[in-house]
């Protein structure tokens, strides 16, 4: 884990994030916690328990966002669910222990990741080896009647002489200058892959068929026809899995997950509500509470990995709140989500920030996209106004969608653009977007909010 401050994590977050400095604020608490946390001795570490966080505020203002980019800025495993997807035990629905699941797999994949860039430069000096012997020597079927001899080992191919070695060698120190030289990317060779295994799901868990048999079984291969290029990346893959060991990868996914992870449940707000009558669909809300709320006060879970603690888990709630109130919520939940924060509705100056400040901008986004079919975009500071100013009064006439609004914005104002732009014959083109054109383009009842609408 990276040794930020609360001001080193805020100040990274607003590169990204424009307002919400109390809900940053709050997350920038809580991971330097975890870290003083694990600085403490052994006795006191066991006592310390995360303090959850429950954000509320209108969809499309940051919470997600906040979550997602404080879980990458540490490396930590995340896992966003909807409350809605679960339902109570014993309906149709999701059981609420997959989300645990789901973040071991997150862990194991970004482990593995670190580890195959740890042998990349190895792995790629297998790969490339393995490459030349089988542009000297293609992979040959096993046409065989007798499958004992694949089995047994028993058949063997006749041992080449002296001259015939000697000219292997010569042909494979030519083979490798000429693929170091990448002369050889688009030919054509045969490679024998491992052929995939059916899985089953047993308890929430995939398990391979072959896993079953507990090895006993060959592992069955096929031949694959690909160009030099990808079956640089398949051997690179097959030789990198190899050095890799897998028990340490298990290992310290569960430590990571269990220490570090990250579970962000959003539209909490959509399941809270209890039922005084015992009966409706409030009851089968509070079922959902009631199955989450094990994994938040701390409990352990089974994964085809191992077993795996949920106590020092770092669990972000956030819901909009428009119609239940977090008093809706069952008292037990409530109690293990101390930390509540209000995210504000985003003003006109707030969208003007998103459009300008984040290194992510949508004008930047737009900006490179269209400059891929040769049409290079510009906004003036009147189009950055009139866009943040649509996007506030859609929001204000409409639905509230947040910063989404500015996604809708933004495809009806460059649809003829995007529409007309690329073909190869296509000449450079330069377009200067101002304040006049975005008016054009949206409308003046989009761009300006006309109260006269509104009067009866």
């Amino acid at each position: 884990m990276k040794e930020l401050t609360p001001r080193e994590i805020m100040h990274e977050l607003d590169r990204f994030i424009v307002g919400q400095q109390d809900a940053k604020r709050a997350v920038a608490i809580a991971l330097r916690n975890r870290y003083r946390r694990s600085k403490v001795d052994e006795a006191m570490r066991s006592e310390i328990s995360p303090k959850n966080i429950l954000m509320i505020g209108p969809t499309g203002v940051g919470k997600t966002e906040i979550a997602r980019r404080l879980a990458k800025l540490v490396k930590a495993p995340f896992v966003k669910v909807e409350a809605t997807k679960f339902t109570e035990v014993g309906y149709v629905g999701r059981d609420v222990e997959s989300i645990i699941r789901d973040l071991m797999e997150n862990a194991i994949r970004m482990v593995r990741a670190e580890r195959m860039e740890q042998v990349k430069t190895r792995a790629a000096v297998l790969a490339e080896d393995r490459l030349v012997n089988l542009l000297v020597n293609p992979p040959k079927k096993n046409n065989s009647n007798n499958p004992f001899e694949f089995l047994m080992g028993t058949k063997k191919e006749p041992e080449p002489t002296q001259a015939e070695q000697a000219q292997l060698a010569v042909r494979r120190e030519d083979l490798l200058r000429q693929l170091r030289d990448g002369q050889l990317e688009e030919r054509e060779i045969e490679v024998e892959v491992e052929d995939s295994m059916p899985e089953l799901e047993l308890g929430g868990n995939s398990i391979k068929l072959g896993d079953m048999m507990g090895g006993m079984m060959p592992k069955k291969t096929k031949i694959r026809r690909v160009k030099v290029k990808e079956a640089r990346r398949i051997l690179l893959e097959e030789e990198s899995d190899k050095l890799i060991d897998e028990d340490e990868v298990r290992e310290e996914a569960i430590r990571r997950a269990e220490q570090q992870g990250i579970v962000f449940i959003d539209e909490i707000d959509k399941v809270a509500g209890r039922s005084a009558g015992g009966h409706g669909p409030d009851v089968s809300r509070e079922g959902v509470q009631r199955d989450i709320l094990p994994i938040v006060e701390g409990s352990t879970v089974n994964t085809k990995y191992g077993a795996v603690r949920t106590d020092y888990m770092l669990f972000i709630a956030a819901g909009a709140f428009h119609v239940a109130k977090v008093s809706d919520l069952i008292p037990e939940l409530q109690g293990r989500f101390p930390v509540h924060v209000n995210l504000k509705s985003l003003t006109k100056e707030d969208f003007k920030a998103i459009l300008t400040q984040p290194e992510n901008a949508l004008t930047r986004q737009y900006e490179a996209l269209l400059a891929v079919d040769k049409v290079f975009i510009s906004f003036e500071d009147s189009a950055i106004d009139a866009i943040a100013n649509a996007a506030y009064v859609l929001n204000e006439t409409k639905e509230d969608i947040g910063a989404r609004r500015l996604h809708a914005v933004f495809e009806k104002l460059l649809e003829d653009i995007s529409f007309n732009a690329g073909g190869d014959e296509m000449p450079n083109v330069y377009l200067n977007i101002n304040g006049d054109y975005v008016i054009d383009h949206l409308g003046p009842d989009e761009v300006t909010m006309d109260m006269k609408r509104y009067i009866l």
